[in-house]
Order: C-alpha cells, then sequence, then structure tokens
C-alpha cells in the first residue's frame, strides 16, 4: 500500500511539473498541439532573429576602419537570406514530410551524407542553446552590480532546466510563454531602426559619397583584389545571421495544416523579419557613426546614440527596455534547438544511426529522450566553457554551413537528375545553385578563419558523433543478421497453413473457446520470427496444456508515426492485421485464437492495462513474452534494444499474474 501511495504521490508530482497524459485519440488532438505560421515563428524563427544581435556585429567589426564597405556587406547579407530561405522553400515543398537537411542528404546524396549532415545539425542544435542562453545571461547581468556576476554560471545552467521541462511540457506549452518577449524585441528594434533611418533621410546622399570615398581609399591601401577580400571576409564573419533558417524545414510536424504552406508562411516571416534587422541595424551603425566600446555590444552603442537629446525619462527606459528584450530573445532563440534537434535524433535514430529509444514519445507526445539528450549536453557544454561567450561564438556556426553545403548540393543534383521530366526546372535549379555557391563559399570561409582560434573543437566533436554513429549502425546490422534465422519460421508457417487450407475439402468451422483448458496469452509485436518462436517454445514445452491462445500487442505511437490522426489510424489497423495473422495460425493448428490490441506511447503501460483486463475475465491465464538474449550483456545491447518484456514483466507480477520469459538466443 505504501508503494503505491507513493508512486500516486510521484504521478501527482510529475503531472504538476510536467501536466497530465493527452488523449491520443482526441480528435481535436493534432489542432491543439500544432502551430499556427506566428507561433512557428516564434518558437522557430527566434534563433535566426536573435543573430541580429550578433551576426551583423560581428560583419561590421571585421571592416575595422573600412566601415562604409558595409553597405556591400549588407545588402550581400540581404541577399543570401532571401537566397537560403528560397532554396528551403522548395526543399519543403520536396519533402512536405519535414526532416530538412539530414533527410535530404540521405535521399538526394547518400545516407552516409546525411548522417553527416545530422550529426552537424544536432551539434548545432545543442551550440544553439548554450550560446543563446550564455549571451542572454550576459546580456542580463550587464545590467546587475558586478557582485552578482559570479552567479551567471548558475544562472545559465538554470535556464537550460527551466527550458528541458517547459518542452517536456509540450511543444505549444514551451512557445506560448514566450510571445510576449518576442512581441517586445520586434516592437523596440522596428521602432528604433524606423525611427533612425526617418530621422537621417538627409544623410542618405552623404553615406553615398562617404561609401564611394572609402571604396577608393581601401582600394588604394589594398588593391582591389585586398578590398574584395575584406569585403568576404566580414561577409564571413557575420555567418551567424543565417543559422536558424533552416529550422523550419526540420520542424514541418508540428505545423499546423496545411503544414507546407503554413512552412513557406513561416519562412516568409522569419527571411523578411531577419532581413530587415540585418539591414536596418547596420545601415544604423553607419548613420550614428558607431564604434566599439569595451563592454558594450554595438547595438547598445546605436540605441544609447539615438536617444541623445531625448527627455532623461524616456530615453533610459527606452534603451533598457531594448536591450533587456535583446537579452531575454537569446533565451528564446535557445528553443529552436530544443524543438528541432530532438527531430533530427528522431530520424537518424529510424534509420539506425542512433539508439531507437531517440523516437519514443512521452505522455506529452513530445521526444522526451531527445530533450533530455540535448538540455544535458547544452548543460555540459555551458559549464566546461564557463559560459564564456567568446569562446561559444567560436565553435558556433561552422556546423549549420555543414548542412547548408549538403543540401544545396543534394537539390542541385535532384533538379539537374529532374530536368527532362519537371517543370521550370531551370528556375529551381538556379535558386539551389546559387544558394551551393553562397553556402559552400561561407563554410570553407569560416572554417579557415575559425579553425585555429577554436574551430577545431567543434569538427573534433562532431567528427566523434559521426564516429557513434557508425557504430550503432555497425551493431545494429550485425544484429539484425543474426537474428535472420528466426524469419525463416515466418515462411515455413506460411507454407504449413497453406498445405493445411489445400488439404482441407470442405470449410472448417473455427475451433471454439474451451473454458475448461488453461488461456497462454502472448506478448507480440507483429507477426515475426520472434512472436512465432515464443509461440512454438509454449506449445514444445507445455503441450496440450494450453488450447486457447490470446494474442496482445500495442502499437508504438512514436516520432515516425505521431504525424496525423491519418497515421494513428494506419497504426491501428496495422496491429490488427499483425494479429490476426497469429489467430488464423492457432486455427489452422486446432486452437482457439483471440486478439487484443491497443496504441500508445508507452508500450508496458498499454500492455500493463490489457493484460489486468485479460486476467480479471480469464484468471487461468498464463502471459508470455519473448526476450531476445545475446551472447553477452554489455551497454551496448541494453542501450541499443528495448527490454519491453521484463518491465511488463514487473508490472504483472506485482499484481500476482504469473508472466513467464521465453528466451530467444542470438548465436
Amino acid at each position: 500500500m505504501g508503494d503505491i501511495d507513493r508512486e500516486s504521490k510521484f504521478e501527482q508530482f510529475k503531472h504538476f511539473l510536467l501536466g497530465k497524459a493527452r488523449t491520443i485519440h482526441d480528435p481535436q488532438l493534432f489542432h491543439k498541439l500544432s502551430l499556427i505560421a506566428f507561433f512557428a515563428w516564434v518558437g522557430l524563427g527566434a534563433d535566426g532573429l536573435s543573430s541580429s544581435c550578433y551576426g551583423p556585429e560581428e560583419a561590421f567589426l571585421a571592416l575595422k576602419s573600412h566601415m562604409f564597405l558595409g553597405v556591400f556587406v549588407a545588402l550581400a547579407t540581404v541577399i543570401t537570406i532571401f537566397v537560403i530561405t528560397a532554396s528551403y522553400s522548395q526543399i519543403v515543398e520536396l519533402f512536405p514530410s519535414g526532416g530538412g537537411g539530414y533527410l535530404v542528404a540521405s535521399k538526394l546524396l547518400s545516407p552516409t551524407l546525411g548522417m553527416i549532415s545530422g550529426c552537424a545539425l544536432i551539434i548545432d542544435y545543442v551550440l544553439t542553446i548554450t550560446l543563446s542562453i550564455a549571451s542572454g545571461a550576459d546580456a542580463l547581468f550587464s545590467f546587475l552590480p558586478s557582485g552578482w556576476h559570479a552567479f551567471k554560471l548558475e544562472f545559465a545552467a538554470l535556464g537550460v532546466l527551466v527550458l528541458i521541462v517547459l518542452n517536456l511540457r509540450g511543444v505549444k506549452e514551451s512557445v506560448l510563454p514566450l510571445v510576449p518577449i518576442f512581441l517586445l524585441f520586434l516592437a523596440t528594434h522596428v521602432f528604433a531602426i524606423l525611427y533612425g533611418i526617418c530621422t537621417h533621410l538627409s544623410d542618405f546622399s552623404g553615406i553615398a559619397a562617404t561609401t564611394a570615398a572609402d571604396v577608393h581609399q581601401t582600394s588604394s591601401e589594398l588593391g582591389l583584389i585586398g578590398m574584395l577580400l575584406l569585403i568576404m571576409r566580414s561577409y564571413s564573419m557575420g555567418a551567424g545571421t543565417y543559422t536558424g533558417i533552416e529550422a523550419v524545414s526540420n520542424g514541418i510536424p508540428i505545423l499546423r495544416d496545411p503544414q507546407v504552406a503554413t512552412a513557406k508562411k513561416t519562412m516568409r516571416y522569419m527571411a523578411i523579419s531577419l532581413a530587415f534587422m540585418a539591414l536596418g541595424l547596420m545601415v544604423g551603425y553607419l548613420l550614428y557613426r558607431v564604434h566599439y566600446c569595451p563592454g558594450k555590444t554595438l547595438n547598445a552603442v546605436l540605441f544609447e546614440n539615438m536617444v541623445k537629446g531625448w527627455d532623461p525619462h524616456i530615453a533610459y527606459p527606452f534603451v533598457l527596455i531594448t536591450l533587456i528584450s535583446e537579452a531575454v530573445l537569446l533565451f528564446v532563440a535557445a528553443q529552436t534547438g530544443f524543438l528541432d534537434g530532438p527531430r533530427v535524433m528522431a530520424n537518424m535514430a529510424l534509420d539506425r544511426w542512433f539508439p531507437v529509444q531517440f523516437t519514443l514519445l512521452s505522455e506529452r507526445l513530445v521526444i522526451k529522450n531527445g530533450i533530455m539528450l540535448m538540455g544535458i549536453s547544452a548543460l555540459i557544454i555551458m559549464i566546461a566553457s564557463r559560459g564564456s561567450v567568446k569562446f561559444l561564438v567560436v565553435l558556433y556556426s561552422i556546423n549549420v554551413f555543414i548542412t547548408f553545403f549538403l543540401s544545396q548540393l543534394g537539390m542541385v543534383r535532384h533538379w539537374w537528375k529532374v530536368r527532362h521530366a519537371t517543370a521550370k526546372w531551370m528556375k529551381r535549379l538556379v535558386v539551389n545553385g546559387l544558394g551551393l555557391v553562397l553556402t559552400a563559399f561561407i563554410l570553407v570561409s569560416v572554417v579557415t578563419i575559425k579553425f585555429n582560434e577554436g574551430g577545431w573543437i567543434t569538427i573534433l566533436i562532431t567528427g566523434s558523433l559521426i564516429g557513434v554513429a557508425v557504430f550503432i549502425k555497425r551493431y545494429y546490422y550485425s544484429t539484425r543478421k543474426k537474428l535472420k534465422h528466426l524469419d525463416r519460421l515466418i515462411m515455413a508457417a506460411e507454407i504449413d497453413k497453406n498445405e493445411k487450407v489445400c488439404k482441407a475439402a470442405r470449410v472448417v468451422a473455427a475451433p471454439a473457446f474451451d473454458p475448461d483448458s488453461k488461456i497462454a496469452v502472448l506478448l507480440v509485436n507483429g507477426f515475426n520470427g520472434s512472436g512465432l518462436h515464443t509461440l512454438l517454445n509454449v506449445k514444445r514445452l507445455f503441450g496440450a496444456e494450453f488450447k486457447n491462445f490470446f494474442f496482445i500487442q500495442a502499437g508504438m505511437l512514436d516520432a515516425e508515426r505521431f504525424k496525423g490522426a491519418a497515421e494513428i489510424g494506419k497504426l491501428e489497423e496495422y496491429v490488427k492485421k499483425e494479429l490476426n495473422r497469429f489467430v488464423e495460425f492457432v486455427e489452422h493448428e486446432g486452437f482457439y485464437g483471440q486478439a487484443f490490441s491497443t496504441i500508445g506511447t508507452d508500450i508496458a503501460d498499454e500492455i500493463g492495462k490489457l493484460a489486468y483486463s485479460i486476467f480479471e475475465l480469464y484468471p487461468q491465464s498464463v502471459f508470455f513474452g519473448g526476450q531476445v538474449v545475446f551472447p553477452e550483456d554489455t551497454i551496448f545491447t541494453r542501450l541499443l534494444y528495448n527490454h519491453t518484456t521484463f518491465a511488463v514483466q514487473r508490472r504483472l507480477h506485482q499484481r500476482g499474474i504469473p508472466f513467464i520469459i521465453m528466451p530467444i538466443r542470438v548465436s
């Protein structure tokens, strides 16, 4: 009784912290969970929009004394934003179920290149979480007394933990609290940019003349090639501005129907807002002749210069609110990593590059293991780097351009292959081709510039993750080969059944239920070799003791199948079809068969509920489940294979229900 009370209290605390379980049969479920374009813009676009807090600054500072060359960098930045957005819009159309850079590279180039793209993106999302929260903590603590700065790392770590909890509660629950922050950032920055431009309209002719003079002076000092290299270096240093554009293509499954239209609308919001911010801020730097001041961001210097001459009672609160909105938006930007990182891992797990546990959903219908891993990884990097934004910026933005490059390469190859069968293929090829050239140039530049500064650490971490993925894939493949002998049982069973059907000259009624005989209840997972192996062993070991055979199966509602009500319906039909094959098999053997099915996110819980209801009606039931047994029980067998049978056994034994595990040896 005490155990039940403790469990009840634990469940109450869990529901308080994460919310109650969602009902998967709710007809309005997907409508309630999915995001319209505006909320997707907040959840997925905050990463890109927040990059305007540091991307334009990095590009502008790289020009040093030749600041008016920033006009060309700003224009190139805007063009790049729209090119990458247009190319990803074509990816969304071609892959409407989502998957982003991982799926594009896997399908259009090769599975191995897809895996490299996915690993690079996962590390990028972890760094997105870490850098965003560390930057936000830096910005917030800059307004606090110096004595408080000793707690900055602890505050950043707490920020990661809060976002983990928010995301475990659900996608929409993690986005809605962030909307006011997002809107405050937009309102203050749009006003500041428009105010700065409108009050300096007469200065634009002077900027044009000064820019021409700067071009002449720079070309005289460095030569034409030197000037172009300086502009391209500045352009590359602002590469952080483009991170986050790919997020929508990965997050399509969480968008409101029609998903492709919602995704494209979200990307338009992202592109327009990001281009406006990047261009507006860089123009503002020129209009107000902004220079670097130690301890302040360029945006802080810009806004302070902008409000000179204002009433102090208005000027100081405006600058304070504007800068605080920047700081807090950086926390919001971490949300992109939590929304998309677990989904990339789930897609890779479906292809066995990662453990299948990363496809599992929680009772709140979020990818729980992926969220936890992303959060814990970000927390480790946060602690290891001591929350140093300067260090984290060096690690950042390399990986996303690996994914950008491979995605564009795959799309270019695709349009060329289908050129004879696709209308307007040339236009599409040009868009992705231009994206390929730009992302390749930025990738090479960023790696070259950042490698010796610490960028090699990112490449080392990504390479290590790639090595782990290759090992996991090979392990799954090796084990699958060992289990192949079980599949021969299916062929033998089908042949045996067909022979018996052919011999039967007349229609024979299915065997009736024998109330005097015991019931063997078998836990199965589809009509496969392991299920048949368990059934045949029960018959071999217990002889005629069982004349009634019940089969129970819980369909796993994972990240692959949780894409709409239609997919849930297909899963239910599939489970029933597989169970009926077992029933037909035992009926042809002369035994009574019956099937019981359900679907859910926790197989052990769902099977437990079915088993309780069966045992109440048929107390003479004995439950059986097959469990694959490897020659050696290692950390890899525990990590890469679920042990649902053991979990079910614990639940049933606690209720006094007999459950026998039948070993399935892997030789």
